[in-house]
């Protein structure tokens, strides 16, 4: 079966635009909020309720809208803290190279294996595993994200593979309940 290995080559080639493309269209609203010019406002976030016993029920964390419209999260990220714009429209948790490099995350420009286009033109992103991703007392291990260059992502970006970890999320009146 000579068209087995192409065939083969063409899906995995089709998969990897598909995420990109996913992670492309939870860019651009960023890059639009950046070239507006105004600084970010810090998170607006409520606190935590009490971590629960382990009968109690699931655990919730519950985010106020920003000036912006966004969310914005205050989170630990293998141990570090770390802000978060929430973006239930990317596919992976993505995170500039400065903000990588503060948990411990270089990768070498070899790494650098995943093409994607933005609003600024083409860009490799290094894919990456974060250990543990902490928000509000919800915690997720072993979560994949992208490092992407600086000048390619203003800010860190808490996609769905943090999200879909969750037992639910819910945007009503202007807030973004996380629960496990």
């Amino acid at each position: 079966m000579v068209w087995a290995p192409i065939l083969d080559l063409a899906m995995r080639n089709f998969v990897l635009f598909a995420v990109m493309a996913l992670i492309v269209a939870a860019l651009v609203p960023g890059f639009i909020d950046k070239t507006g010019g105004m600084p970010a406002p810090k998170a607006t976030a409520a606190k935590p309720d009490p971590a629960p016993s382990a009968s109690s029920g699931p655990r919730s964390f519950t985010v106020r809208r920003d000036q912006r419209g966004h969310f914005s999260v205050e989170s630990r990220v293998d141990g570090r803290r770390m802000d978060f714009l929430v973006d239930t429209g990317a596919s992976v948790v993505a995170i500039p190279e400065r903000e990588a490099a503060r948990v411990g995350i270089r990768p070498s420009r070899r790494e650098y294996t995943v093409q994607m286009k933005t609003a600024n033109g083409t860009v490799m992103a290094a894919p990456t595993q974060l250990r543990m991703v902490e928000v509000g007392g919800i915690i997720a291990r072993d979560v994949p994200a992208v490092v992407m260059p600086n000048e390619a992502l203003g800010e860190n970006l808490l996609g769905m593979s943090f999200l879909s970890r969750l037992r639910r999320f819910e945007i009503a009146d202007g807030k973004l309940v996380l629960e496990q």
